[in-house]
């Protein structure tokens, strides 16, 4: 071991004097690698904490991010203190003028290469005090190399939000590369000064002060000392990073809101679980043939052979470690697993809403590739006579890095928009209910509504509790029920009301309610609906636009002034509002006509109702409203309403088609009307509008009818118990979705009620 030495730079100059080409072409490699990224697009969180977020498109914020962790999201359960990010992305916004996404990769690259030739620096010092008087530049080219170009660092360069992880490595690397370059300023603390950034960018970094302590164990001043007196020297070193990182971290737990919930899943079985995520990550780091976005790993018992397999790994890389630490000429590689081991226990120990992700990786694999390193150059030394073997593990290094490389490249093609992305994650993990749901949503966005309600129906075999689902299911039926498949309106409703139940603080569940009555013409209960999302989240945009909507749409024009006025103020540029402010609208009884027509079209009839009886009293005279007036009562079989409307809109209009053939209808309906249903279907088909018109006896009591002429039909079954969980009549409800389910097991919509069901069973035993 040799007595620390004195550069005249921490960084560059010592590492790359007279090897400047073979650095350039490493940067240009990497460069070519990820050019093919800096026009993917933002994915998952990178919607509430950089599209929506309205805090970063000011640079007058900047100093509000440290002080208001409400600027990191607009979702309060996401809301924690990563200031340096945010100020990162409202630098980013102002350098492009907007969401321009070269501007959102270009930062990231610049840190990933300073990050790289950081990495050669450290793996050069760390060998060079392991082996006195031996060049390291290669080896540790070779490792910062295998850094830039492995696929798994693809996730964490590619997704925005994630650049705190980028941050957090680099801060924590370039904090120990001054720590050992520039021995005569510890004194000063300026190696500390990136340390203070990494944690205020993610708190993994919290984990330095281990880092430099074992640094200094094994290879610093403190490793020429005696064991006890090695121990102490160490501890020293790490003092002023130690108290710098409490100080940190105590402000990181004032500043985290209380609404922050990083995850739902049990920590014990998370915590138990990570030993084999841990054995993942190694196999990936030799073989990255599995990386996903959001893999379908669960968390796990003990007594999972899984779990066990993944304990027994731990024990073996624990023994790795006390092996190579006795023997000096190995402690490279303990250091490097204990690198591994420190930067992987933050987000072990503190349960998460994932097992596992690739960026999680990120912060971890300097120490293992340093590990690898080291033995692969023991290898080398030892095959110094024979030149044919080097050649060899030359070639099969080069060979290696372009795998890498070209995997990389392909990592950067899955990432290039949601479609890929997610199309890419349910091929690896089809039991993944989020998955499964994200990428319905995309081809939903697609007009692809029936494929969208494949996957969000896969999704429900996994997540059958899950609120966003929930949602995703409501808004897909309702354009279904748009597109024609009138049915699906009453289970849109169903889906969204279920959304709200499963999750009542959850300001999206009742927003995306809203927009759906907004959109189907039922205004007066949109606006409740979105009051209550705006209550519960003020800070998104989202709600206030469909309000303004809502009040117009219910001609309280004072009320959707205020409101544009309060939102143009809140978030600068808001369109709505904006064009509110300009151009309020003005409604006659035209405009309630149109209303009162494409409400009936969603199959709204009670709105549709409504809105025709407002335009009748704006202009009494209107043929078209009474025709209207008459479509809704006939809609709903309100037969004897539904001709005298009819007979109205002929007097004011002799001749009115539409009317007359509506008549015509109607009073032949009203003769039909008095004959029973013959069919099993046609029963169940009553059921199903009786249901929809909240007369939930008598529906179950036509599909009880259904049953008599057809005891194997499901849909029966299945209306009873929706019947029945209308009724809070749990046990009934779960006994005749049971029956659907004996009759039809791969049945959805039965499978759907009878989680509802039991899941309401046990809440309200509680």
């Amino acid at each position: 071991m040799t007595k620390e030495k004195n550069s005249a730079s921490p960084f560059l100059p010592a590492a790359v004097r007279g090897r400047t080409p073979a650095v350039v072409l490493l940067l240009a490699l990497v460069l070519a690698t990820y050019s093919n990224s800096f026009g993917n697009s933002f994915h998952f969180d990178d919607y509430h904490t950089v599209l929506e977020n309205p805090a970063i498109r000011s640079l007058h914020n900047l100093p509000r991010f440290f002080t208001d962790t409400s600027t990191f999201s607009i979702y309060p359960a996401n809301r924690t203190y990563r200031p340096l990010v945010s100020a990162s992305l409202a630098l980013d916004y102002a350098l492009g003028h907007g969401y321009k996404l070269f501007w959102f990769h270009l930062g990231t690259m610049i840190c990933f290469l300073l990050l790289m030739l950081l990495l050669l620096q450290l793996f050069r010092q760390t060998m060079d005090r392991a082996q006195n008087g031996v060049d390291h530049f290669w080896p540790a080219l070779l490792g910062a190399a295998w850094f830039g170009l492995h696929p798994a660092m693809a996730e964490t360069v590619n997704y925005v939000i994630q650049r705190g992880d980028l941050y957090c490595t680099l801060g924590c690397v370039a904090a120990l590369c001054l720590w050992v370059g520039w021995p005569k300023q510890r004194r000063y603390g300026v190696y500390l000064l990136p340390l203070i950034a990494a944690l205020l960018s993610k708190p993994p970094a919290a984990v330095f002060p281990l880092l430099l302590l074992f640094w200094e164990y094994f290879f610093g001043e403190a490793a020429m000392l005696p064991a006890s007196a090695r121990w102490k020297r160490s501890a020293l070193s790490a003092l002023p990073s130690l108290l710098t990182t409490a100080a940190l971290m105590k402000l990181q737990s004032a500043m985290t809101p209380k609404s922050f919930a990083p995850s739902i899943l049990d920590p014990w079985s998370y915590r138990v679980t990570q030993p084999l995520v841990w054995a993942r990550y190694v196999g990936e780091l030799l073989l990255p043939l599995h990386l996903n976005v959001d893999t379908d790993l669960k968390a796990s018992s003990a007594s999972d052979p899984a779990v066990q397999l993944g304990l027994v790994f731990l024990l073996a890389l624990f023994a790795a470690i006390a092996w190579c630490w006795k023997k000096e000429s190995w402690r490279p590689v303990s250091y490097g697993l204990l690198w591994f081991v420190l930067t992987q226990l933050p987000t072990s120990l503190y349960a998460l809403s994932e097992v596992e992700n690739d960026h999680r990786m990120f912060f971890s694999f300097p120490g293992l590739m340093l590990a690898v390193l080291w033995c692969g150059w023991k290898l080398w030394q030892h095959c110094a006579a024979q030149v044919a073997t080097r050649r060899a593990l030359i070639v099969c290094s080069l060979l290696a890095l372009s795998g890498y490389a070209y995997g990389a490249h392909l990592r950067n093609v899955v990432w290039h928009d949601e479609d890929s992305l997610w199309l890419d994650d349910v091929q690896k993990s089809p039991r993944n209910g989020r998955g499964l749901m994200t990428y319905g949503l995309t081809l939903m966005g697609h007009g692809h509504y029936a494929e969208a309600l494949d996957y969000f129906e896969r999704a429900l075999v996994y997540t059958p509790n899950y609120a966003t689902l929930e949602i995703n299911l409501g808004v897909d039926c309702g354009a279904l029920a748009d597109a024609g498949d009138t049915p699906r309106s009453a289970q849109a409703v169903r889906h969204f009301e279920r959304a709200i139940a499963l999750a009542p603080e959850d300001d999206t569940t009742h927003a995306y309610y809203g927009r759906w009555l907004l959109e189907h013409g039922s205004a007066e209960e949109a606006i409740a609906q979105l009051k209550q999302a705006m209550l519960l989240n003020p800070a998104r945009s989202f709600q206030r636009d469909l309000l303004i909507r809502a009040y117009v749409a219910t001609g309280e024009m004072q009320e959707a002034h205020q409101l544009a006025a309060a939102t143009a103020s809140a978030f600068p540029g808001d369109v709505a509002a904006e064009e509110e402010l300009q151009h309020p609208v003005q409604q006659d009884a035209a405009f309630w006509i149109n209303r009162s027509l494409a409400q009936s079209r969603a199959g709204l009839y009670a709105d549709s109702l409504a809105s025709a009886q407002k335009a009748l009293q704006l202009d009494p005279h209107s043929a078209e409203a009474c025709n209207n007036i008459g479509a809704a009562y006939g809609a709903m079989q309100q037969w004897g309403e539904a001709i005298r409307f009819e007979q109205k809109a002929l007097e004011l209009r002799p001749g009115f088609p539409i009317a007359q053939n509506n008549l015509a209808w109607y009073r032949k309906a009203k003769l039909e009307a008095s004959r029973a249903p013959a069919t099993a279907a046609e029963y169940i088909n009553r059921s199903l509008m009786l249901n929809q018109e909240a007369k939930y006896e008598e529906s179950i009591l036509a599909a009880r009818k259904a049953l008599q002429l057809d005891p194997r039909s499901a849909e029966a079954w299945n209306n009873i118990a929706a019947g029945y969980e209308s009724l809070q009549r749990w046990d009934e409800a779960i006994a005749a979705a049971q029956h659907a389910l004996a009759i039809r097991p791969e049945y959805v919509l039965a499978k759907n009620n009878l989680a509802w069901s039991e899941s309401q069973k046990r809440a309200n035993a509680h």
